[in-house]
């Protein structure tokens, strides 16, 4: 099937206009085949698309200007700052900004006061332009000024809020170029971090937070940094290659950081041809027919399960994609042996891609992030990804042979401990894979919250292997960058499956054959000499009755992902009874903002990718940056801070929610929002917990509560109906909160930086009401 493009991809669980995915137009803008469905993306025979035609196409909402919505007598309210302010939304687009409104993190960050008006039109046409005006020359620092004569006075402010915040996010201005690297500060001014682990997450996080002024430590356990992310040089009689042992593929480069990153380097990447003839197990080349026929009934396949986990709801949840697919394989009648070992080769595709067991992988949720999938080619990068990651690891102090074994975290700060050293910091970010911390290697201290352990659990993390083998010369192909084979055993189905060849990248003539689902768990033990002669006998197989010799290989590296004490796995998955919400907890910080998570097992947009990784990475940088700003202000009360106390004390005159010693204030009355933030104010009058050491006096003169002491929290509305429903009292639903949530009382400091937005929201909304009252009175 050398001349085939993919078949359009069926609808995901939930609507691409549904509250579940707030960039529907990534969807339309940029189409392509599903990366969890595919794995690597084929042709499909007989279409005249092409993957290029597709990302030039233009969205199926041709007008993404913000200001689409709003009605025209309000129109002379809204800026003009570029005419083309459609390609401007398109540019926010690939970022991951949604067209014509704002993320869940802009809300919370407080960017505008009035949600829904012309301030957030404006907003959202100011952040536009300075990301698009970055994006035109990624080398350069794009500084505030030359926006100013542009933008007009009222609007002054949010320009400066549009700018902090694709600066403090990650969104401009990061990066290698020397320009960039011109603008970080020579001393740090602010606390000292540690960061475990320097991979592609640690690696971004560092470099952010050194932009920003902290003191940085890396603390490594392996002799390298870069993590999964692993180039080798291969040498042998005078020739030499580049191979990427781990991450690989750039998935998608329209708004793709390490897309980026590669522009700073002045590397062009080499796009993956979609060619990828397959081979039977006897190495005659597959019927292009019989391989169109069986493709199609593998899409069919899929879109009957697509539908069927929508029928099924919630029960979806706990049924493996692989019980889907078996309900509906006998639709298609029997199959013939051949069409089941082509069949088993999409399987072991699939399988690749996600890298988990089709039965373990969640029905439900297995290709929730596709939505979210980059648009745009999948690339090498020419002499390997390794680039990138000796280029962020230039100038941050990393320690290798560094292995953490314990984290202590308190509201005063961490201990890291690696050996017989402990390593003391304000802050840490651990970014060590999820296979590690399924180990449990790593002693948390105290024992991280139980639903961060839950979700630790529920998320799968799967294992691909690879065989690289570097030959005197090319004997395969030369316009091909893909070739597939077909295995005669099903539960060998992804053992050598897919051949990628580098040698139009690597610097010499490599060829990597990939091994993936059950036959990369065997591979771990597979002599390595007995890898490479079964890799010879399919290439032999192949090439032999062509009048090719294939040569012996002048070096072979097998890699060993699933036995790696430092990573125990290749990247994750969701597993059958976990969820896309998963990967957020994971993410969460614990501690009072002490201890951050950062990797691609903590991005439920882009798991299981090197970008989400790094993107992470910046996004972890952009919070321990807010907490740590929030506890200066703490430290230091202000009128300011008195004065959001003396807020909260009059808003909670009219709480929302009432039950025992708890209220409860909601921002939106919406009931249905069950994400809605929501400060709570628990009462404990004069009753202490064990172990917890608050002064009362003090207490009662910071908070405003003469007859007991009062300390908040921040909490989302699903969580506060749940923490109702707490039998036992107050004092079983405070152990529910830190028990169970993970929260600790300490008072007005404990809401986080992103409480000031959410209590003026608040103060906003009922202010609105009021006025409302006062008006029909």
């Amino acid at each position: 099937m050398s001349d085939q493009s993919p078949p359009p991809p069926p609808p995901p669980l939930s609507s691409p206009f549904s509250p579940l995915n707030p960039n529907p137009n990534s969807i339309s803008a940029f189409p392509q085949a599903k990366r969890k469905r595919t794995g690597f993306r084929r042709k499909a025979a007989n279409l005249s698309a092409s993957p290029s035609s597709f990302a030039s196409q233009p969205p199926s909402n041709p007008n993404p200007n913000p200001t689409a919505s709003v009605s025209a007598d309000l129109s002379d309210e809204i800026i003009v700052i570029n005419k083309d302010a459609t390609a401007e939304a398109v540019t926010a687009l690939t970022a991951g900004f949604p067209a014509d409104s704002l993320t869940d993190e802009e809300i919370e960050a407080g960017v505008v006061s009035d949600i829904g008006g012309i301030e957030q039109v404006n907003y959202i046409l100011i952040r536009n332009h300075i990301l698009s005006k970055w994006r035109e020359n990624v080398s350069n620092w794009v500084h505030k000024e030359p926006f100013i004569p542009l933008i007009p006075p009222h609007c002054q402010s949010l320009l400066s809020t549009a700018y902090n915040y694709l600066l403090s996010h990650g969104y401009i201005n990061f990066g290698i170029a020397p320009n960039i690297k011109s603008q970080i500060p020579t001393e740090p001014s602010k606390s000292n971090v540690i960061i475990i682990g320097s991979g592609l997450a640690g690696l971004a996080a560092a470099r952010q937070l050194i932009s920003f002024g902290f003191k940085v430590l890396v603390l490594e356990g392996r002799k390298r940094c870069g993590g999964r992310v692993y180039t080798k040089k291969m040498e042998g009689n005078s020739k030499f290659a580049f191979a990427d042992l781990g991450g690989s593929v750039l998935t998608g480069t329209l708004g793709n950081p390490l897309a980026i990153l590669a522009k700073q380097l002045g590397v062009s990447m080499h796009k993956i041809r979609d060619k990828c003839p397959l081979y039977r197990p006897d190495g005659q080349p597959v019927d292009p027919i019989l391989d169109q026929k069986v493709e199609t009934s593998y899409n069919k396949l899929l879109d009957k399960v697509s539908n069927l986990r929508q029928s099924m709801g919630d029960v979806a949840m706990d049924v493996s994609l692989g019980a889907g697919l078996e309900m509906f394989r006998d639709l298609y009648g029997e199959l013939g042996f051949e069409e089941t070992r082509l069949f088993n080769w999409h399987l072991a595709n699939l399988e690749y891609a996600n890298a988990g067991l089709i039965g373990k992988l969640s029905l439900a949720y297995w290709d929730q992030d596709d939505p979210y999938d980059m648009g745009g080619d999948h690339c090498f990068l020419p002499g390997g990804n390794g680039r990138l990651v000796q280029a962020l690891a230039e100038g941050v102090n990393i320690v290798y042979e560094k292995t953490v074994h314990t984290i202590r975290y308190s509201v005063d700060g961490v201990q890291v401990l690696a050996g017989a050293q402990t390593f003391h910091a304000d802050a840490a970010l651990c970014t060590v894979p999820l296979g590690v911390l399924k180990n449990k290697t790593i002693k948390f201290v105290p024992e991280l919250p139980q639903r961060k352990l839950d979700s630790v659990r529920r998320l799968g993390f799967g294992l691909l292997n690879k065989v690289a083998m570097l030959f005197p010369h090319v004997f395969w192909r030369a316009d091909l960058d893909t070739f597939g084979h077909l295995s005669e055993e099903t539960d060998k189905r992804g053992e050598f499956f897919l051949f990628y060849s580098y040698a139009s990248v690597a610097g010499g003539p490599l060829l990597i054959a990939l091994v993936a689902g059950e036959a990369a768990g065997r591979f771990e033990s597979m002599p390595p000499t007995d890898a490479v002669t079964k890799v010879l006998q399919i290439l032999r197989g192949i090439y032999t009755p062509q009048g090719i010799e294939v040569p012996d290989p002048l070096q072979s590296v097998c890699t060993r992902w699933g036995t790696d004490s430092f990573s125990l796995g290749s990247y994750s998955h969701v597993a059958v009874g976990a969820t896309g919400d998963d990967y957020d907890v994971l993410a969460e910080p614990v501690g009072d903002g002490r201890l951050f998570f950062a990797g691609e097992a903590t991005t439920r947009r882009y798991p299981a990718t090197m970008h989400g990784a790094f993107i992470s990475g910046l996004r972890e940088a952009s919070h321990i940056k807010s907490y740590t700003s929030s506890r200066l202000i703490t430290k230091s009360p202000s009128m300011n801070s008195q004065s959001c106390v003396a807020l909260l004390a009059d808003l909670f005159r009219e709480p929302d929610l009432e039950f025992g010693g708890f209220s409860v204030i909601f921002q939106g009355r919406r009931g249905g929002d069950l994400k809605a933030p929501a400060v709570v104010r628990v009462s404990l009058g004069g009753a202490r917990r064990k172990g917890e050491q608050l002064q009362s006096q003090q207490s009662q003169s910071r908070y405003g509560n003469s007859e007991g002491l009062s300390v908040y929290l921040l909490l989302c509305r699903e969580q506060v109906l749940e923490l109702r429903e707490v039998r036992g009292g107050d004092e079983m639903r405070v152990n529910y909160l830190c028990e169970k949530l993970g929260v600790k009382l300490i008072g007005r400091k404990g809401l986080g930086p992103g409480s000031d937005s959410v209590i003026a929201a608040i103060k906003a909304e009922r202010s609105k009401r009021r006025s409302k009252a006062s008006v029909s009175s």
